[in-house]
Protein backbone atom coordinates (compact mmCIF):
# COMPACT_ATOMS: atom_id res chain seq x y z
CA UNK A 1 0.00 0.00 0.00
CA UNK A 2 1.49 3.30 -0.85
CA UNK A 3 2.65 5.72 1.56
CA UNK A 4 2.79 3.14 4.36
CA UNK A 5 5.57 2.76 6.98
CA UNK A 6 7.28 -0.40 8.41
CA UNK A 7 6.79 -2.12 4.88
CA UNK A 8 3.10 -1.93 4.42
CA UNK A 9 1.70 -0.66 8.01
CA UNK A 10 -0.06 2.90 7.82
CA UNK A 11 -1.42 5.94 10.31
CA UNK A 12 -3.22 8.52 9.47
CA UNK A 13 -0.51 10.78 8.57
CA UNK A 14 -0.12 8.99 5.95
CA UNK A 15 -3.32 10.32 4.20
CA UNK A 16 -4.47 13.57 2.73
CA UNK A 17 -7.82 15.03 2.11
CA UNK A 18 -9.01 17.49 0.11
CA UNK A 19 -12.81 18.81 0.32
CA UNK A 20 -14.81 20.06 -2.06
CA UNK A 21 -17.91 21.50 -1.47
CA UNK A 22 -19.51 20.03 -4.85
CA UNK A 23 -18.60 17.62 -7.39
CA UNK A 24 -20.11 14.90 -9.72
CA UNK A 25 -18.86 12.20 -7.69
CA UNK A 26 -15.92 11.76 -5.68
CA UNK A 27 -15.37 8.49 -6.76
CA UNK A 28 -14.86 9.59 -10.03
CA UNK A 29 -12.47 12.69 -8.69
CA UNK A 30 -10.19 9.94 -6.99
CA UNK A 31 -9.95 7.98 -10.29
CA UNK A 32 -9.17 11.76 -12.76
CA UNK A 33 -6.24 11.82 -9.50
CA UNK A 34 -5.18 8.47 -10.13
CA UNK A 35 -5.05 8.98 -13.67
CA UNK A 36 -3.06 12.11 -13.61
CA UNK A 37 -0.19 9.88 -11.45
CA UNK A 38 -1.30 10.36 -7.55
CA UNK A 39 0.45 8.38 -5.53
CA UNK A 40 -3.00 7.34 -3.26
CA UNK A 41 -3.91 7.28 0.05
CA UNK A 42 -5.61 10.76 -0.96
CA UNK A 43 -9.28 11.33 0.69
CA UNK A 44 -11.62 13.18 -0.97
CA UNK A 45 -15.52 14.59 0.74
CA UNK A 46 -17.81 16.56 -1.15
CA UNK A 47 -20.63 18.68 0.40
CA UNK A 48 -23.14 17.39 -2.59
CA UNK A 49 -22.35 15.53 -5.18
CA UNK A 50 -24.89 15.90 -9.01
CA UNK A 51 -24.28 12.23 -10.02
CA UNK A 52 -23.52 9.64 -6.97
CA UNK A 53 -23.48 6.64 -7.68
CA UNK A 54 -24.30 2.89 -6.17
CA UNK A 55 -23.43 -0.62 -6.48
CA UNK A 56 -24.92 -1.80 -10.12
CA UNK A 57 -25.32 1.80 -11.73
CA UNK A 58 -27.75 2.67 -9.31
CA UNK A 59 -27.99 6.36 -8.86
CA UNK A 60 -27.10 7.78 -5.54
CA UNK A 61 -29.12 10.86 -3.51
CA UNK A 62 -26.37 13.26 -2.73
CA UNK A 63 -27.86 16.23 -1.40
CA UNK A 64 -26.29 18.11 1.29
CA UNK A 65 -25.90 17.39 4.63
CA UNK A 66 -24.98 13.94 4.49
CA UNK A 67 -21.14 12.74 4.24
CA UNK A 68 -19.85 11.45 0.45
CA UNK A 69 -16.19 10.52 0.75
CA UNK A 70 -13.76 8.80 -0.94
CA UNK A 71 -10.41 7.07 -0.90
CA UNK A 72 -7.94 6.36 -3.73
CA UNK A 73 -5.33 3.92 -2.67
CA UNK A 74 -2.89 2.89 -5.42
CA UNK A 75 -1.51 -1.05 -5.90
CA UNK A 76 -3.24 -1.66 -1.88
CA UNK A 77 -2.33 -5.59 -2.39
CA UNK A 78 -2.04 -8.24 -4.58
CA UNK A 79 -5.20 -9.07 -6.75
CA UNK A 80 -5.72 -12.21 -5.20
CA UNK A 81 -6.60 -10.83 -1.99
CA UNK A 82 -8.38 -7.70 -2.71
CA UNK A 83 -11.69 -9.50 -2.68
CA UNK A 84 -11.29 -8.87 1.60
CA UNK A 85 -11.04 -5.26 1.11
CA UNK A 86 -14.93 -4.41 1.25
CA UNK A 87 -14.97 -6.51 4.39
CA UNK A 88 -12.03 -4.46 6.17
CA UNK A 89 -13.42 -1.24 5.38
CA UNK A 90 -17.39 -1.73 6.00
CA UNK A 91 -15.74 -3.14 9.56
CA UNK A 92 -14.04 0.44 9.17
CA UNK A 93 -17.27 2.68 8.66
CA UNK A 94 -19.33 0.36 11.42
CA UNK A 95 -17.09 1.64 13.94
CA UNK A 96 -16.76 5.47 13.08
CA UNK A 97 -20.40 4.94 12.62
CA UNK A 98 -20.72 3.49 16.25
CA UNK A 99 -19.08 5.87 17.99
CA UNK A 100 -21.05 8.88 16.98
CA UNK A 101 -24.45 6.77 17.88
CA UNK A 102 -26.08 7.84 21.32
CA UNK A 103 -25.71 4.87 23.93
CA UNK A 104 -29.17 4.13 23.93
CA UNK A 105 -29.35 3.44 20.01
CA UNK A 106 -30.91 1.12 17.96
CA UNK A 107 -27.89 -1.38 16.70
CA UNK A 108 -24.89 -1.04 14.30
CA UNK A 109 -24.68 -3.79 12.04
CA UNK A 110 -23.18 -4.53 8.87
CA UNK A 111 -25.84 -6.44 6.13
CA UNK A 112 -23.50 -8.72 4.01
CA UNK A 113 -21.51 -7.45 1.97
CA UNK A 114 -20.76 -4.20 3.15
CA UNK A 115 -23.92 -1.55 4.14
CA UNK A 116 -24.58 -0.55 7.39
CA UNK A 117 -27.55 -0.68 9.21
CA UNK A 118 -28.97 1.28 12.23
CA UNK A 119 -32.04 -0.28 13.62
CA UNK A 120 -32.39 -2.40 10.65
CA UNK A 121 -32.60 0.23 8.34
CA UNK A 122 -29.38 1.48 5.67
CA UNK A 123 -27.23 4.41 6.78
CA UNK A 124 -24.27 4.38 4.43
CA UNK A 125 -23.11 2.43 1.33
CA UNK A 126 -19.92 1.81 0.24
CA UNK A 127 -18.82 1.40 -3.59
CA UNK A 128 -15.65 0.16 -4.89
CA UNK A 129 -14.24 0.90 -7.96
CA UNK A 130 -10.25 -0.23 -9.69
CA UNK A 131 -8.72 0.80 -13.00
CA UNK A 132 -5.94 0.06 -14.26
CA UNK A 133 -4.03 3.15 -14.70
CA UNK A 134 -1.78 3.26 -18.37
CA UNK A 135 1.53 3.43 -16.28
CA UNK A 136 0.81 -0.23 -14.69
CA UNK A 137 -0.20 1.12 -11.27
CA UNK A 138 -3.76 -0.20 -10.58
CA UNK A 139 -5.89 2.65 -8.79
CA UNK A 140 -8.67 1.53 -6.02
CA UNK A 141 -10.98 4.05 -4.71
CA UNK A 142 -13.36 3.10 -2.08
CA UNK A 143 -16.57 5.74 -2.18
CA UNK A 144 -18.85 6.07 1.49
CA UNK A 145 -21.97 7.59 1.48
CA UNK A 146 -23.47 7.95 4.68
CA UNK A 147 -27.17 9.77 5.92
CA UNK A 148 -26.06 12.04 8.19
CA UNK A 149 -28.74 14.39 8.21
CA UNK A 150 -30.86 12.84 5.05
CA UNK A 151 -32.35 9.69 4.48
CA UNK A 152 -33.83 8.88 0.56
CA UNK A 153 -37.61 7.95 -0.17
CA UNK A 154 -38.76 5.20 -2.04
CA UNK A 155 -34.96 2.90 -1.76
CA UNK A 156 -34.56 0.08 -2.61
CA UNK A 157 -33.73 -0.98 0.92
CA UNK A 158 -35.45 0.60 3.76
CA UNK A 159 -33.29 3.97 4.90
CA UNK A 160 -33.04 5.77 7.69
CA UNK A 161 -30.13 8.76 9.06
CA UNK A 162 -28.21 8.83 12.04
CA UNK A 163 -30.16 11.92 12.72
CA UNK A 164 -33.12 10.60 12.85
CA UNK A 165 -31.80 7.70 15.12
CA UNK A 166 -30.61 10.15 17.99
CA UNK A 167 -26.75 11.30 16.76
CA UNK A 168 -25.92 14.57 16.10
CA UNK A 169 -22.41 14.94 14.93
CA UNK A 170 -22.28 16.72 11.67
CA UNK A 171 -20.68 15.18 8.48
CA UNK A 172 -17.61 16.66 8.88
CA UNK A 173 -17.32 14.99 12.59
CA UNK A 174 -18.16 11.59 11.41
CA UNK A 175 -15.63 11.87 8.78
CA UNK A 176 -13.52 12.23 11.30
CA UNK A 177 -13.75 8.98 12.89
CA UNK A 178 -14.62 7.15 9.66
CA UNK A 179 -10.95 9.01 8.50
CA UNK A 180 -8.79 7.58 11.49
CA UNK A 181 -11.08 4.22 11.54
CA UNK A 182 -10.74 3.37 7.81
CA UNK A 183 -6.58 4.02 8.70
CA UNK A 184 -6.87 1.43 11.87
CA UNK A 185 -8.53 -1.58 9.96
CA UNK A 186 -6.13 -1.05 6.46
CA UNK A 187 -3.27 -1.63 9.15
CA UNK A 188 -4.94 -4.48 10.45
CA UNK A 189 -5.84 -5.81 6.96
CA UNK A 190 -2.33 -5.44 6.19
CA UNK A 191 -2.52 -5.85 1.87
CA UNK A 192 -5.08 -8.90 2.83
CA UNK A 193 -2.48 -10.65 4.99
CA UNK A 194 -5.01 -9.88 8.07
CA UNK A 195 -7.83 -11.06 6.58
CA UNK A 196 -8.32 -13.82 9.78
CA UNK A 197 -8.68 -10.87 12.21
CA UNK A 198 -11.20 -8.70 10.09
CA UNK A 199 -13.63 -11.50 9.38
CA UNK A 200 -13.88 -12.04 12.99
CA UNK A 201 -14.45 -8.51 13.61
CA UNK A 202 -16.82 -8.47 10.78
CA UNK A 203 -18.74 -11.67 11.56
CA UNK A 204 -19.19 -9.86 15.68
CA UNK A 205 -20.79 -6.96 13.72
CA UNK A 206 -22.81 -8.48 11.35
CA UNK A 207 -26.88 -8.91 11.22
CA UNK A 208 -28.59 -12.02 10.09
CA UNK A 209 -26.02 -14.80 10.23
CA UNK A 210 -28.00 -17.64 11.63
CA UNK A 211 -31.25 -16.74 10.02
CA UNK A 212 -33.62 -17.25 7.32
CA UNK A 213 -32.56 -14.89 4.24
CA UNK A 214 -32.99 -13.43 0.45
CA UNK A 215 -30.67 -12.93 -1.50
CA UNK A 216 -31.17 -11.23 -4.83
CA UNK A 217 -29.20 -12.07 -7.74
CA UNK A 218 -29.14 -10.55 -11.46
CA UNK A 219 -31.25 -13.72 -12.77
CA UNK A 220 -32.53 -15.38 -9.68
CA UNK A 221 -33.49 -15.15 -6.11
CA UNK A 222 -32.03 -17.53 -3.76
CA UNK A 223 -33.56 -18.27 0.00
CA UNK A 224 -32.12 -20.33 2.83
CA UNK A 225 -30.42 -19.89 6.30
CA UNK A 226 -27.25 -17.28 6.13
CA UNK A 227 -24.54 -19.24 7.42
CA UNK A 228 -21.87 -16.50 7.54
CA UNK A 229 -19.05 -15.57 5.18
CA UNK A 230 -15.98 -17.83 3.73
CA UNK A 231 -12.03 -16.52 4.16
CA UNK A 232 -13.09 -14.88 0.66
CA UNK A 233 -16.06 -13.10 1.99
CA UNK A 234 -18.30 -14.78 -0.16
CA UNK A 235 -22.12 -15.00 1.18
CA UNK A 236 -22.25 -18.81 3.09
CA UNK A 237 -26.35 -19.85 2.23
CA UNK A 238 -27.90 -22.94 3.16
CA UNK A 239 -30.52 -23.64 0.68
CA UNK A 240 -31.59 -27.22 2.58
CA UNK A 241 -29.94 -29.15 -0.30
CA UNK A 242 -27.37 -30.56 1.87
CA UNK A 243 -24.12 -28.60 0.66
CA UNK A 244 -24.05 -24.63 1.73
CA UNK A 245 -23.48 -22.14 -1.71
CA UNK A 246 -21.26 -19.72 -1.70
CA UNK A 247 -22.33 -16.42 -3.05
CA UNK A 248 -20.06 -13.33 -4.12
CA UNK A 249 -22.43 -10.40 -5.19
CA UNK A 250 -25.90 -9.74 -4.87
CA UNK A 251 -28.59 -8.24 -2.14
CA UNK A 252 -29.76 -9.27 1.16
CA UNK A 253 -33.31 -8.75 2.19
CA UNK A 254 -34.32 -10.23 6.03
CA UNK A 255 -37.41 -11.99 7.11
Amino acid sequence: MTGGRGGGRISPDDFRHVALAETVSTNSECLEKAREGDPGNLWITAGRQTGGRGRRGRAWVSEPGNLYASLLLIDPAPIARLHSLPLAVAVAAHRAIRTVMPPAAAPVEIKWPNDILVDGKKVCGILLEGEELADGRRALVIGFGVNVGIAPEGALYPATSLRREGASASPEELFAHLFLAVAEMLSLWYRGAGIAKVIELWRAAARGIGEVITVNLPDRSLSGRFVGIDHDGRLLLDTGSGTQQAIAAGDVFFG
